[in-house]
């Protein structure tokens, strides 16, 4: 999740990142939905993968990226999304659904307190909630209702952000919200093609005042990229690449103002991993 200003301008402002290398348990241990069980990860191609998006965010984009090291008894600790939502200067540490992942929110919660973030627990035990469910649009919070996220998960996150609208999106067929959708712009969502993705997105339409340009692609894993906006930069997507997706890629390249930057996600996608799960992306407004 994004630590970003207030409103849609502020959107994808970002000056740090947290990431944290796969471990090699990934490959046997990770969880995966039912329908990829049969993939079988390629690890040193998914260290390769990872290492260029980390290079991406630290070398091309300039971000001061703060790299967490493997955990070999934490098959999914790459996926750092799940365990922290940030936005500006306070982060909700999350409860992860998977009781499995519980353990990677301590490497988290020591690294945002090296940058000074307020910080806050979910404690409460009834509450599950992974960050792959939250989409931040700028202006309000969308939260998916899946296997991993409950409704009171979601209530913990609307108390953390007072100050912005939380509605809650059912997610049936999908591992989490933004499986087929992210931000593609400051108020446009990129949304998958698949029957589920256009339910979930007209349900987010029916409970948002606002109206959001989409950006519908054919494939719902495409739908999930990154928007950035970095001072000098400019608009800045990473999408996933045209060897893996072709016909989303075309749809990426109608983006004229966006600084297009295709990253692949082969492997990490085998165990359901998305490009935005890879990182949590911060906003430091005040100088550490």
């Amino acid at each position: 999740m994004a630590g970003l200003g207030r409103g849609a301008g502020g959107l994808g402002r970002c000056s740090h990142a947290v990431v944290r290398a796969p471990p090699e348990s990934l490959s046997r241990q990770a969880l995966r939905r039912k329908a990829k069980a049969s993939e079988v990860v390629d690890f040193a191609r998914a260290e390769r993968e990872f290492q260029l998006y980390v290079a991406v965010l630290k070398s091309k984009l300039g971000l001061q990226v703060l790299e967490l090291p493997a955990d070999e008894s934490l098959p999914d600790c790459v996926f750092v999304e799940d365990v922290a939502v940030v936005c500006e200067e306070t982060a909700l540490l999350t409860r992860p659904g998977a009781p499995s992942r519980r353990k990677e929110v301590e490497a988290m919660k020591r690294a945002l307190e090296s940058l000074s973030l307020n910080i806050v627990e979910m404690t409460d035990e009834q509450a599950t909630l992974d960050g792959g469910d939250v989409l931040f649009t700028g202006r309000e919070f969308f939260v998916g209702l899946s296997n991993r996220t409950n409704r009171r998960g979601a209530e913990i996150l609307a108390d953390t952000f007072k100050d912005y609208a939380v509605s809650t999106v059912p997610v049936s067929d999908s591992l989490h919200l933004k499986s087929f959708c992210s931000m593609a712009g400051p108020n446009l969502i990129a949304i998958g093609s698949s029957e589920a993705a256009q339910k979930a997105l007209k349900t987010m339409q029916q409970m948002s005042d606002h109206r959001y340009d989409k950006l519908t692609v054919p494939d719902d894993e495409a739908a999930n990229c990154i928007y950035l906006n970095i001072p000098g930069k400019g608009h800045i997507l990473l999408h996933r690449t045209p060897e893996e997706y072709p016909e989303s890629a075309k749809v990426f390249e109608k983006l004229k103002d966006h600084m297009l930057i295709p990253i692949a996600n082969t492997e990490l996608g085998k165990v359901d991993g998305a490009l935005t799960c890879c990182s949590v992306l911060i906003n430091k407004t005040s100088q550490l």
